[in-house]
């Protein structure tokens, strides 16, 4: 089995909500050579924490998906348990930030992930 970078593409949506922040963002900070980096680690009361957080790389065995404009990538281990996530970004009283719904989440806690 070999190995292709960037070429390997993943379930995780981004949606154009979400997708139009992470450009006000870019466009804030002046870059042009970031990505939106998903990924999970172990930990968290389910299990598993998110990581979302902008990065210059593509590591070898990434994932990536373009959406207008805007590049997501994934690690190859984080890719089994974010197939079917969707990223959302909520603006409202109640909430404000990236939202991760994962229909592979077994169960949910009150505490969400930060992002920076």
């Amino acid at each position: 089995m070999s190995e292709t970078t960037q070429t390997t593409t993943h379930g995780v949506l981004l949606t154009d909500v979400a997708a139009g922040k992470v450009r006000s963002l870019l466009e804030q900070e002046g870059r042009d050579d970031l990505r939106l980096r998903v990924a999970v680690q172990p930990g968290g009361c389910s299990g598993l924490i998110y990581q979302l957080y902008f990065d210059e790389r593509v590591l070898d065995g990434d994932a990536v998906k373009d959406y207008d404009g805007v590049e997501v990538v994934v690690d190859r281990m984080s890719v089994p348990y974010l197939e079917g996530a969707t990223i959302d970004f909520a603006d409202t009283i109640e909430k404000q930030g990236f939202t991760i719904d994962n229909p592979n989440a077994g169960s949910a806690c009150a505490c969400g992930g930060s992002f920076s």
